[in-house]
């Protein structure tokens, strides 16, 4: 992947955590694994991000993305994989979680005037879409002319530093420590994005402890996160 340098410094600027999307907010299942540990068993920040990758995003995110982002704005064909992303996540706490940071983007995209951005906001807010999280990460980093490995390479970026951050803000490692696993997933992250992904692929994941977790956490009262 070779990138000029107007394109890197577009990448750079949509990977780096200051971007507003909304995701501070959300663990996903981060928070719900590590205090929920006594009862699903031993928890193990790494091990629980390399799952993620592995088990959702390369199978399910990232093919929801990169079937976005080939889909160049249509709104219509949008929407009906947003329905998917809808349909086959199981848990109502990823979903929602999902559905805020994908809105969070979009309006932000929107004020910022990337192509695409608004329409497909007023197609959420009407109910004709979902606004899931990656489908709008396909929508406007296509939209901003990134190819579609960039693409990928962002969406799986975002993920494990989102995860990170939520880690150091729960107390569960320190910021160098932080730093380290994220070294240490970016491999994992390469070799989910070299597999190919169909026009028509479905989308699949296989996190069940997580998903057990998530769900036990919507019922808890206290929390830092909303999943």
């Amino acid at each position: 992947m070779s990138l000029s340098p107007t394109h890197l410094l577009i990448a750079l600027q949509h990977a780096d955590g200051q971007f507003p999307s909304g995701g501070f907010a959300f663990s996903q299942g981060l928070e719900a694994s590590s205090s929920l540990a006594g009862k699903l068993g031993p928890f193990d920040f790494a091990d629980f991000v390399a799952t993620q990758i592995r088990h959702r995003w390369a199978d399910a995110d990232r093919v929801a993305l990169v079937r976005a982002h080939r889909l160049a704005g249509d709104l219509d064909g949008l929407a009906e994989l947003d329905r998917e992303v809808e349909a086959s996540t199981f848990v109502e706490g990823l979903r929602s979680g999902s559905r805020r940071n994908g809105m969070a983007l979009l309006t932000t995209h929107g004020r910022l005037g990337t192509k695409g951005a608004s329409a497909c906001r007023d197609m959420v807010r009407k109910g004709d879409a979902c606004g899931h999280l990656a489908v709008v990460q396909g929508l406007v980093w296509q939209a901003l002319d990134l190819d579609e490995a960039t693409a990928v390479a962002i969406g799986g970026y975002q993920m494990v530093a989102s995860l990170a951050t939520a880690a150091v803000r729960l107390g569960l490692i320190g910021a160098i420590d932080a730093q380290a696993a994220t070294a240490r997933a970016l491999p994992v992250i390469e070799a989910a994005a070299c597999r190919a992904v169909a026009d028509d692929e479905a989308l699949r994941s296989f996190t069940p402890l997580c998903e057990i977790a998530v769900a036990l956490h919507g019922a808890s009262g206290q929390r830092l996160f909303s999943n």
